[in-house]
């Protein structure tokens, strides 16, 4: 049985638990999802149990889109024998317990406030051997070093999961996470990741910053990597990924200019 296990080797400053965390976690907890056989399909509203925030309702159509794709990820990989399945920029997804399966391992990575709220609210719901958090700064943290630490096996197939993350990062940020899980994947395994696109002949800091201003929290959570789809596709080429499939999901902002929309993509690890 896994256990729950949440180490602190570097606390950068820290103001509490990621609210758009909090926010798409209070969103899909209405969504209506699938579950493994022995897992809890309230898992998500039990998660988010005393949490005060209302979701608006615009955001629904994007946030249910991805989260479909990537519980579908999930499920394939669990029928497919994956025993890892690893989630960076976890916040408070539910997957660990929802989908949860003997013999599956869940790793989670995440910022240090958001990683302590976390443990006491699956320990609160007696799930805290669901899953392995581990706190992870992707700015400054190798995420590569993270994951050994926390007992990820790299010899073994995995699934990895960034969902809603990329876009928080910075350009070379994605580039060091996206490598990094890359040489952390044998063959077998699958990286499930959302991205956001915008059309091409613009200039992709001028879009960052706009879809920022019509953001209520885009100066303290600002998103800072949009790019057009052949630039995405680019980058995860040389991050050493191998895109196997694409499809488009609702652009995650109610103003959504410059042509954005988000982008769900599969890929596996590029042939050495």
């Amino acid at each position: 049985m896994t256990s729950l296990s949440v180490a602190f080797p570097r606390l950068t400053a820290m103001h509490g638990p990621s609210v758009t965390s909090q926010v798409v976690a209070l969103t899909r907890a209405g969504l209506e999802r699938a579950h493994s056989a022995g897992g809890d399909p309230d898992a998500q509203r039990r998660l988010c149990e005393g949490m005060a925030f209302t979701p608006p309702g615009w955001l629904q159509p994007g946030i249910a889109a991805r989260t479909s794709f990537v519980d579908e990820q999930v499920t394939a990989a669990i029928v497919a024998g994956l025993q890892q399945i690893v989630t960076c920029g976890a916040g408070y997804d539910d997957r660990g317990v929802r989908f949860r399966t003997q013999g599956v391992r869940f790793f989670e990575l995440d910022h240090p406030a958001t990683q302590a709220d976390k443990a006491a609210r699956l320990r609160a719901i007696e799930v805290a051997d669901a899953v392995t958090l581990a706190v992870a700064d992707f700015r400054i943290d190798d995420a590569d070093a993270v994951l050994a630490r926390a007992g990820h096996d790299a010899g073994q197939p995995s699934l990895f999961i960034c969902e809603g993350l990329l876009i928080y990062l910075d350009l070379d940020t994605c580039r060091r996470l996206l490598g990094a899980l890359a040489g952390r994947a044998p063959s077998g395994s699958v990286l499930a990741a959302s991205l956001s696109a915008h059309a091409e002949g613009f200039d992709s800091a001028a879009v960052v910053a706009a879809a920022n201003r019509s953001r209520r929290t885009g100066a303290v959570e600002p998103w800072r990597t949009i790019l057009p789809v052949a630039e995405h596709l680019r980058l995860l080429a040389d991050a050493g990924w191998r895109v196997t499939e694409q499809r488009w999901s609702p652009a995650s902002s109610l103003d959504a200019s410059h042509g954005r929309h988000g982008l769900l993509v599969l890929a596996s690890p590029a042939a050495p």
